[in-house]
């Protein structure tokens, strides 16, 4: 059996393996299959695990996300980041797409205020999506991995949330789904994965609930996942052995680092 005491990390990246099948095929049912022939770890995986190597080992997050963004080449990044990756002087562009969103959830996972998270977050996000809606993304599933790892109840969260960054939380993704479409704005994916996580019992219904979308599946699972696994603190372990037979044994090893140091 495979055991993490903080779980927002393998949490994310299990959303992203799970999500990944399920990219653009529009799913509109959480009836399915959780693991196929075609499930792997996407740009949110190696971002986020970039992310945490920036935490862990106080590292540039410009030239960090940079370096794993090359080391992992062919795993979904957006036109303008694949640019971004290939310049020799990286500068942010303006972007409010969902990669800050669903990179962030180690800033959630290690800091112990919220001040030093919305901070973090923004400092995370801004070397590439310094958007203020780029920025506001990253810094609510910061803040709702936060709260969660502290202890907040759902009514909590989705009240901070609603009130610091203007997201519409009073929906349910039953009413979402019919009319929802793929969207890779932090604004259109956001408070659906944050939805996702409010509306789940557990951590396999909000990931289902999150790719039910049949949007951006993999990142909205990602998000949903990084929130949910951090507040029931529970992952089911055939869906652990399999996210953990999907990553390379560098990344395994950098986040059983992060578990040892952040989760307590």
């Amino acid at each position: 059996m495979i055991t993490y005491k903080l779980k927002t990390l393998i949490g994310a990246i299990a959303g992203d393996i799970i999500g990944s099948s399920y990219e653009g095929s529009g799913v509109k049912t959480s009836n399915f299959a959780l693991f196929t022939p075609f499930s792997r770890f996407t740009d949110d995986t190696v971002l986020t695990l970039a992310v945490a190597d920036c935490i862990l080992n106080e590292k540039d997050f410009a030239k960090t996300i940079q370096q794993y963004g090359r080391k992992y080449p062919r795993r979904g990044y957006g036109g303008y980041f694949k640019q971004w990756l290939k310049s020799d002087n990286p500068v942010p562009y303006g972007s409010f797409g969902n990669g800050s969103g669903m990179r962030v959830s180690a800033v959630g996972a290690a800091y112990n205020t919220l001040d030093e998270v919305l901070a973090v977050a923004k400092q995370s996000a801004e070397v590439t999506h310094n958007h203020p809606e780029g920025i506001k993304g990253a810094q609510a599933i910061a803040a709702a991995v936060f709260l969660a790892k502290t202890g907040s109840s759902k009514l909590q969260i989705k009240e901070y949330i609603s009130t610091a960054f203007a997201y519409n939380l009073n929906r349910s993704i039953t009413d979402i789904r019919p009319s929802y479409v793929f969207d890779v704005t932090c604004q259109g994916s956001v408070p659906e994965a944050i939805i996702a996580f409010l509306d789940s019992t557990d951590y396999e219904s909000a990931i289902r609930l999150g790719i039910s979308l049949g949007g951006d599946s993999d990142t909205i699972a990602c998000m949903a996942g990084a929130i949910a696994a951090t507040f029931y603190n529970q992952i089911p372990d055939h869906i652990l052995q399999f996210a953990h037979k999907q990553l390379p044994n560098e990344l395994l090893l950098l986040l059983a680092q992060f578990n040892e140091k952040f989760g307590g």
